[in-house]
């Protein structure tokens, strides 16, 4: 398969895309890129900023804070804001032997208990990034990695990736074999793939290094205290994954390139010819389509080519990915329920893995697919779906498709996605995605205020801040009374409401207590009579000679303003009330309806009276 790598970088982050060749990948078109009229699909993305970059692979010397027999668990202080989570299993000592729970119960071996005790200082790496409210996940069992292999301080023997064909990893496991590699194990990655015994012993030797390296700084250095970090995205990216299937990694930032030039030149010389400095005018991700797709990341709706639609929901223990037909009816007039849906499925299998790549969702992942009634159809989708998660690098397991047409899921997750980068839990609806209309929380305000009477019997007026939505339920408009008329009569008190359309829907509070003068005074923005410039804003709901200003939420009714919307006016304010008032125009346009007549004079036309001043249907309150 052919492939790209793209690194940008900007003051503030990095961003890494992977593009695949639709020759041979197939999906969607979305997302393509134009460079040399190839057809590109961007397959993965990875963001790292300043300040916030991952941890996972870092590695500290750390003090035990807890030791807890219940979980078999300990949490580490390492230096940061939470302590990490070290299970039994990640406990790695020499020549000892952790005890383990299996299905008949505990089998032989040291309890954690005697294993650690706080205050202890320990060597972990981390293996998973903080994520939500939990703190980092570490392991005892110390891992660096290099292009071709994984050292392992305190393993054993040479072990190979999986991704590999048989052949390959029986010649790498030799060839790896032969290679002195001293104390330890290691791990032939994926990347090895056609490497030789040569390459193994030279990244050894420089592992070594960097282990003894490590182990300097770790005796050293005062728990708690990182003594060994991880590579920056890029080198990690180009590391993991380039290889000779890549045809070029393309990087617009002369320092990332000189990086990464070195970085070849030290672990696979053979690729320095694949590695481009772009210089071009227009930004790399635009030229190959790139931030298109960062974009549709963040969509909850991802639409398939025949028609058909993924709907993409988020919760706390699960993805839930639901997919629909759409606009998708068939194909030739023959066609039939079962093959329009089957072709929906597969459609959305190849997609749904591209979205798991491509947002790096993780954990566990239920996907919905439309009923299909014969066995073959949901064996096919199925096939589809496990052939399209070869292609991802993430750990996955996935059960077989249900009865109802579900397939359940686990992706292994590290890291935080793109989506989790670029965005935050809404501040409004703490990510909940709903708020209380305006008519919820004018009814409770209605109770509270009743029940504020109660608590304050001595306080004649209130000055009440709140939603402008809501105090205008409360008040009412357009000659129609709202409840604070009630209110007032059954309590004997008065209330004034203030507050701007900034304010939380759902916030109210008492401002001021006081007299009813005092309060007035401090609530109503303006006297009868005054004269203020404000700006139209939008023609008036019911009379369409007049239109609307709004100074802080509240509404002021202009008569005759309607031909000033977008302009701003000097108004007389002729009625005040509690969230409304009515001003006139100290200098209204001549109207539209006048033409000018033969002596030079303006005369009206159409309406009797022309376009004077009406009678107003309603009142502010």
């Amino acid at each position: 398969m052919r492939k790209q790598l793209l690194v940008t970088v900007d003051r503030g982050e990095t961003r890494v895309a992977i593009l695949e060749s639709e020759e041979t990948a197939s999906g969607s078109r979305r997302g393509r890129g134009k460079k040399n009229g190839d057809d590109w699909r961007v397959a993965e993305l990875y963001i790292e900023r300043r300040g916030s970059r991952s941890i996972v692979g870092n590695i500290y010397k750390g003090k035990v804070d807890n030791v807890l027999p219940g979980l078999e668990a300990a949490f580490v202080d390492i230096g940061l804001e939470k302590n990490g989570f070290l299970h039994a299993d990640d406990i790695i000592f020499p020549g000892v032997e952790v005890a383990r729970r299996g299905r008949t119960g505990r089998s032989r071996g040291k309890r954690i208990t005697e294993l650690l005790t706080p205050g202890q200082e320990i060597l972990v790496q981390v293996v998973k990034d903080p994520l939500k409210t939990k703190g980092p996940r570490l392991s005892m069992q110390l891992s660096i990695a290099g292009r071709y292999l994984v050292y392992v301080p305190q393993g054993e023997g040479v072990g190979v990736s999986r991704r590999l064909d048989e052949m390959e990893r029986d010649r790498l496991r030799r060839a790896a074999g032969k290679a002195e590699l001293g104390e330890g194990g290691a791990i032939v990655r994926t990347a090895a793939q056609g490497a030789t015994r040569e390459d193994f012993e030279r990244e050894i030797k420089y592992l070594h290094k960097l282990y003894d390296v490590l182990q300097r700084r770790a005796e050293e250095t005062p728990a708690p205290a990182m003594v060994f970090q991880e590579a920056d995205l890029s080198v990690r990216v180009a590391r993991d994954i380039f290889s000779g299937e890549f045809a070029k990694a393309i990087v617009d930032d002369p320092k990332q390139h000189h990086r990464l030039e070195s970085f070849f030149q030290r672990t696979a010389p053979e690729l320095l010819d694949r590695l481009e400095f772009y210089e071009d005018v227009e930004p790399l991700f635009e030229q190959f389509g790139v931030e298109e797709a960062i974009q549709s990341v963040l969509k909850r709706r991802v639409d398939l080519p025949s028609g058909g639609y993924l709907m993409i929901d988020y919760a706390e223990a699960m993805t839930v990915i639901d997919v629909n037909s759409g606009s998708f009816t068939g194909r030739g007039k023959g066609a039939k329920l079962e093959e329009t849906i089957t072709k929906t499925n597969l459609e959305a299998a190849e997609e749904v893995v591209r979205q798991l790549r491509l947002r790096d969702i993780g954990g566990i992942i239920v996907i919905d697919f439309i009923d299909m009634a014969r066995a073959r159809n949901r064996d096919a989708v199925l096939k589809t779906l496990q052939a399209s998660l070869d292609e991802d690098r993430t750990k996955t397991y996935v059960v077989e498709i249900s009865p109802l047409g579900l397939v359940e899921m686990t992706r292994q997750n590290v890291t935080d996605g793109v989506r989790e980068i670029l965005t935050k839990p809404c501040p409004t609806c703490e990510g909940e995605g709903v708020v209380l209309s305006e008519d919820t929380v004018a009814l409770e305000v209605d109770r509270w205020l009743r029940d504020l009477a109660k608590e304050r019997p001595g306080t004649p007026a209130f000055l009440i801040r709140v939603h402008p939505k809501v105090a205008a339920i409360l008040v009412g408009s357009h000659g129609v009374p709202g409840p604070i008329a009630e209110i007032e009569k059954e309590t004997g008190r008065h209330f004034h409401f203030e507050g701007t359309e900034a304010l939380p829907i759902d916030h109210f509070e008492v401002v001021l207590e006081g007299t009813r003068d005092e309060i007035e005074a401090r609530a109503l923005p303006f006297r009868e009579g005054e004269e203020v410039l404000v700006e139209i804003e939008e023609p008036h709901m019911y009379n369409e000679d007049d239109a609307v200003a709004k100074l802080d939420g509240y509404i002021v009714s202009v008569f005759g303003a309607a031909p000033l919307v977008g302009e701003k006016t000097l108004v007389r304010i002729e009625k005040v009330g509690r969230s409304a008032a009515q001003a006139s125009l100290v200098n209204p346009p001549p109207s539209a309806e006048e033409e000018p007549s033969g002596n030079g004079r303006r005369r009206r036309r159409g309406r009797r009276g022309g376009r004077g001043r009406r009678r107003r249907t309603e009142s502010a309150s």
